[in-house]
């Protein structure tokens, strides 16, 4: 029996070690799918359905006002973040139509409406280059990369070529002006279903080697009326934004709280560009980070020159809601870029689970086989002691302070 229990032991070590190794080492390569133990739990994504382009979800206030519309799935608990802080949220879905009640004011967005409201950025003739620091590193990519403009593209849809690449680049474009590292990723995840977000999963993954201070994932929505994005800025055609965040996620609320600093920084730079934060069921791979977004630039009917301009306004105010243009801090209670603990949180996040069930696993075995608590306790320690030493400490990543280009 003890020689019985013995190798039992030993085999539940070594099938620990050799899945956390192995978990560890394709971590640090970016060669998973998913690093967090939500992922490791779940196994899989769970978006709301999106629809084809053309068939939208209505949702309508109290007062039966068109409040919104989207292409996609809505559910009851889906709320609604409008510019100027207003709160809904969704209480009844039939078919397409949905309608939202008021909760009230969201303090938080109207706090930073008047904190950026009143900053004025001071006038530098320093240029990006004269920094010697690294610049802040921005990710982009495209989850569903056939999306595309039929005024632009003639088309919706542009298998692995999608026109939002070029919305894509557009933003890019901008951060780079403003000295800013850009990593653009152009890998194409058709075809267009609800486990692309699986397939990008990876690609989002293997982004965070560069340690972005934000992640942005650029769609196109597919509401039929041009319009409802349209505005007029500057005396151009502009195509608004929407901003998605997964209320599936561990880490929905500082990805909220990146949003609504979005929102508000953004507009009081460019007013109208962001037009409202949706919150819906979905996870979206914000998990990976605390400041990722998914941002919808426009709809199909909108030209791609109309998203290009939106991305460009918006792109040009993310220095200044990151911290990177010198102003001073956002108020008390915004999530502070740059503290992810990112790809490598979540893997050892997992890790823990595997050990947790390895141990729980072995106390079972040992249980079921009348083995004796003193020997149990031993044998843990023991095996403690072991483990211990391999596993690192997470070293603290530091985000720079960089001036903003005067234009």
């Amino acid at each position: 029996m003890k020689n019985r229990t013995r190798f039992l032991l030993i085999t539940f070590t070594v099938l620990f070690f050799i899945i956390a190794l192995s978990y560890i080492s394709l971590a640090n390569r970016n060669s998973i799918t998913a690093l967090s133990s939500s992922w490791f739990f779940q196994g899989k994504q769970n978006e709301a359905p999106e629809y084809q382009p053309g068939r939208c979800t209505m949702i309508i206030d109290e007062q039966e006002n068109v409040l919104s519309m989207m292409s996609r799935a809505v559910y009851a608990g889906d709320e609604i973040y409008t510019a100027d802080g207003k709160i809904y949220r969704l209480d009844q879905v039939q078919g397409d139509l949905a309608s939202a009640r008021f909760l009230g004011m969201d303090q938080q967005i109207v706090a930073l409406n008047e904190f950026f409201s009143s900053q004025v950025a001071p006038v530098t003739n320093e240029k990006p280059g004269d920094n010697k620091a690294a610049p802040a590193s921005f990710a982009i990519y495209h989850t569903h990369s056939a999306e595309s403009y039929i005024p632009t593209e003639g088309t919706h849809s542009m298998r692995f070529k999608g026109g939002i690449f070029k919305v894509g680049a557009v933003m890019a474009e901008r951060l780079k002006k403003a000295g800013m590292g850009v990593n653009h990723d152009q890998t194409a995840h058709d075809p267009h279903d609800n486990n692309a977000y699986v397939r990008s999963r990876r690609t989002a993954a293997k982004l965070l080697g560069d340690n972005p201070v934000a992640m942005f994932d650029v769609h196109r929505d597919g509401v039929p009326d041009p319009n409802f994005y349209r505005e007029k800025i500057y005396g151009m055609d502009v195509a608004s934004i929407r901003l998605v965040i997964g209320r599936q996620n561990p880490r929905m609320s500082a990805n909220l709280d990146f949003a609504k600093q979005m929102l508000s920084a953004v507009n009081n730079v460019h007013p109208k560009v962001v037009k409202e934060i949706f919150v819906g069921k979905g996870d979206y791979n914000q998990d990976l980070l605390p400041t990722s977004l998914l941002i919808e630039a426009g709809t199909y009917t909108n030209s791609r020159e109309e998203a290009e301009r939106g991305v460009d306004l918006f792109a040009e105010a993310l220095p200044l809601v990151l911290g990177i243009s010198p102003v001073s801090p956002a108020p008390t209670g915004t999530t502070a870029p740059g503290k992810s603990t990112g790809a490598s949180g979540g893997a050892w996040k997992a890790v823990g689970w595997i050990l947790g069930m390895t141990v729980i696993g072995a106390l079972a075995f040992l249980s079921i086989n009348n083995a004796k608590l003193s020997d149990i306790r031993k044998r843990l320690i023991d095996f403690s002691k072991e483990i211990m030493p391999l596993i690192p400490r997470q070293a603290a990543r530091k985000l720079g302070i960089y001036k903003k280009k005067n234009e």
